[in-house]
């Protein structure tokens, strides 16, 4: 914010010297002049008209004089009625792109020594592979994680492995019942695809008999509770928590091979983790958490046995902290994690990437640690909520098999990827280059499609909308990007040495300010985008740069220039182009190639 911060500051001395105004520099009080308009930069002056006792006009032209006269940067300014529009004068343009250009690190902060942002996201269950909805989740995650280090913020990214509780035992159950001993290496089977099959088999089984129970003659509500394979689902989950030997060894052998599989999952997304916990390692320090919240009275036991937290006065409701059999909830659990964590970090802030559906969950967890057991870490919580991922199919459930699998679908993107590229007839290269340039395309679609929407809103993804090479997707900026590089090396090949230095006497043209000026957004839009959690606003940012780049090189040709200065000055804005594609796409977490 160079110049919002320079005219900011020369703004707040201006109103003080004409009509003894006293503001705050504050660069938010300059903003972009709207197209339609002559100028670069605007000041609002409605709400120093009164003070000045003149009209909207006037006031503006003064102010614009004084600035004028006052801001060497400037080269002059247009008044339309209470707007006052600045123009930038080319040389610090040209001064700005000569300072960036050669910045491979260009719209990154330097890191700042403060307490770290922990960021917990994917937080997988154990019974079952991550699906399109893990997907959402783990880019949001990583991308939010990545934006948060540009910004300077050192982040600590935590996974949340859901490995116990009834679901799993679900699967294991089912596993005992039906599996014949099967296993991973047996059946060809990825491990967290093989426990997810049984997960699905439980829910076959446990839908059957509660049929028969109700034909017997008992109620939806009671066949669902006297189903014996749900009976025998919770008799496992009472004897894990009580320790059983056999009930633990059967559960950290199926948890091993989900492990495995959601390993080989993250490492095709790019997904990793600085530490991951385990609900069977925090439910007991959860467990404690809640006996002092009854020790100090603000939990009861209610007259089922079970413990509750009363939130009524908070506009919410009674909260179950702990089973009347006194097994773990998922609170439970969330209440010893966040205690650790606390401890283990002492982060200024606990991100939580999580769907909205669970927006209820976390409201409880933030007021039980905050306001009922007043703990200092309670506040930092904050949940960033997400939308649905939808297919043109519908919604999907885990429990009936319906579930898009990740593993599945970045697949089919590798197809989508490949059957595009091959149709455009453009691509030659050997086959494993060939290969790879389709895992980035495919992942890069992928990504991207789900990226650009904000975190708030749902989506429906469509794999072959995603793959489009005009397009606001990832096809289109990746392939903008390998039109530079190929750029690039012809000016080498000719022997132009784009780090020379621009001569002072070079006129800019228009289009050359105008995407000057948007590459000149790009600090700021991380730095947004970081304060909003929002890979939004870098995605739909990169795109804009994109065309904006596309049209610059339509309306201004390169090598048929005859001017070297000219030349060597539009490989140089489309160097610093390259490199903001390429260091936007990595806040992304998505690859962008030399060759297409």
């Amino acid at each position: 914010m160079i110049l919002e911060t320079a005219l900011a500051n020369a703004l707040q001395k201006t109103l003080s010297d004409l009509y003894n105004i006293t503001i705050d520099a504050d660069p938010a009080l300059v903003q972009p002049t709207r197209k339609e308009f002559e100028g670069d930069l605007t000041i609002v002056v409605f709400p120093y008209v009164k003070l000045a006792r003149k009209a909207p006009d006037m006031v503006a032209k003064e102010i614009g004089e004084a600035l004028c006269a006052s801001v060497d940067l400037l080269s002059g300014y247009n008044v339309v009625k209470g707007y006052l529009n600045l123009s930038i004068g080319d040389a610090f343009w040209k001064d700005y792109l000569r300072d960036h250009y050669q910045d491979a690190q260009y719209g990154q902060n330097g890191r700042q020594q403060e307490p770290p942002i922990l960021i917990e996201y994917s937080s997988p269950n154990t019974n079952k592979p991550l699906h399109l909805g893990h997907i959402r989740n783990n880019l949001l995650g990583h991308s939010v994680s990545q934006i948060l280090m540009a910004c300077g913020h050192p982040v600590v990214q935590v996974n949340l492995v859901n490995d116990r509780g009834i679901h799993i035992c679900k699967s294991m159950v089912a596993w005992l019942r039906y599996g014949n001993g099967e296993t991973p290496e047996s059946s060809g089977m990825k491990g967290d695809h093989l426990v997810g099959k049984y997960y699905v088999v439980f829910d076959q089984h446990y839908k059957e008999e509660q049929k028969e129970l109700i034909e017997k003659g008992l109620s939806e509500d009671e066949a669902a509770q006297q189903a014996p394979i749900m009976l025998e689902a919770r008799e496992m989950l009472r004897k894990w928590e009580a320790g059983d030997e056999t009930v633990r060894s059967l559960w950290a052998t199926m948890n091993q091979w989900v492990y495995a599989g959601f390993d080989a999952t993250y490492d095709r997304l790019g997904i990793h983790f600085d530490k991951t916990y385990y609900e069977s390692n925090t439910y007991l320090l959860g467990k404690s958490l809640v006996q002092e919240g009854l020790d100090k009275g603000v939990f009861y036991r209610h007259e089922d046995g079970s413990v509750r937290v009363n939130l009524t006065d908070e506009g919410l409701d009674e909260k179950v902290l702990l089973r009347k059999d006194g097994t773990s909830v998922y609170m439970t659990q969330d209440l010893g994690t966040a205690q650790l964590r606390y401890e283990e970090f002492k982060p200024q802030k606990m991100i939580y990437v999580v769907g909205n559906e669970q927006n209820y969950h976390f409201d409880v967890l933030k007021l039980v640690l905050g306001k009922k057991l007043e703990k200092e870490f309670g506040n930092s919580i904050y949940h960033l909520s997400y939308g649905m991922v939808e297919l043109p199919s519908g919604k999907m459930k885990s429990r009936e098999g319906t579930v898009v699998d990740a593993d599945d679908l970045m697949d089919d993107m590798f197809q989508e990827a490949k059957s595009g590229t091959e149709a455009l007839g453009k691509f030659d290269f050997p086959a494993d280059e060939a290969n790879a340039l389709y895992e980035m395309i495919g992942l890069g679609a992928l990504k991207y499609f789900i990226l650009k929407v904000d975190p708030t809103k749902n989506i429906l993804f469509n794999p072959a909308e995603s793959i489009d090479f005009n397009g606001n997707t990832a096809p289109f900026i990746q392939y903008t990007h390998a039109r530079i590089q190929s750029l690039l090396r012809k000016a080498t090949e000719q022997g132009i040495q784009i780090t020379d230095t621009l001569s002072t006497d070079t006129v800019m043209e228009s289009e050359e300010k105008q995407i000057i000026k948007v590459l000149y957004k790009y600090p700021q839009v991380v730095l947004s985008a970081g304060d909003n959690y929002s890979p939004a606003l870098i995605a739909n940012y990169i795109y804009d740069l994109a065309k904006q780049f596309n049209h610059f090189y339509q309306e201004t040709p390169i090598f048929k220039e005859a001017d070297a200065g000219k030349r060597l000055f539009r490989l140089q804005i489309s160097k610093c182009v390259a490199t903001t594609i390429r260091n936007g796409m990595k806040l992304l977490g998505i690859d962008v190639p030399d060759k297409m």
